[in-house]
């Protein structure tokens, strides 16, 4: 049986994310992607990526082998298997090695999980980033409070509506519990269809 898995909106956002990364990313190093999904992104960013090693993660296991089918079908010298990650656990797996974090790239998580996930990962990223090392967030974000577009507003109601404890959060509330970690605030992107890449740096 096939294990791939496929996310359409991979498809739409890809590239303008691998833009922004190139911009952002160290120019080599270990890149953890945290909530890889169903691993496309991976595939994708890899080879364009390197010579940075690209670290899949993700706690579902269905995923996992979805992560694992799509990068036997498409492999990359620097694409390593999936972790097993819950940024809701700790310590992390890859705490327990010897292997050096220099960016944490994380896409379409914190609005379609708990605010616990949220706080787990700034948490996470404060543990096991260097100094200088960046945390790249993707997705739809409130601004000072506010929706961005008539969209994300029924979306974020959608959200809700499937489970109490989703929905988009506020690029300032999000903020201020990275800032609780050693992480600051760089930079904000406007990306297509109301979305927003959101770069902090661990001082």
């Amino acid at each position: 049986m096939d294990a791939r898995q496929y996310a359409s909106a991979t498809q739409r956002n890809r590239q303008p994310i691998l833009e922004v990364l190139l911009n952002v990313l160290p120019p080599e190093g270990n890149i953890l992607e945290i909530a890889s999904g169903t691993g496309e992104h991976g595939i994708f960013f890899a080879p364009r990526l390197s010579p940075r090693i690209w670290i899949p993660s993700e706690p579902n296991p269905l995923l996992r082998a979805s992560i694992s089918a799509w990068q036997e079908q498409f492999p990359a010298a620097n694409l390593h298997p999936p972790l097993d990650i819950d940024v809701r656990n700790k310590p992390w797996s890859i705490e327990n090695t010897d292997t050096k974090i220099d960016a944490i790239v994380n896409i379409n998580m914190i609005h379609i999980s708990p605010w616990t996930a949220c706080l787990g990962l700034m948490a996470g990223a404060g543990r096991i980033l260097p100094s200088g090392g960046i945390l790249y967030l993707y997705g739809p974000f409130k601004r000072d409070g506010k929706h961005t577009a008539p969209s994300n507003q029924a979306f974020d109601r959608s959200l809700k509506t499937s489970n109490p404890e989703w929905g988009v959060r506020d690029i300032t509330e999000v903020t201020k519990v990275a800032e609780k970690h050693g992480l600051e605030l760089e930079e904000i992107v406007a990306m297509p269809a109301n979305n927003f890449s959101v770069i902090w740096r661990r001082q």
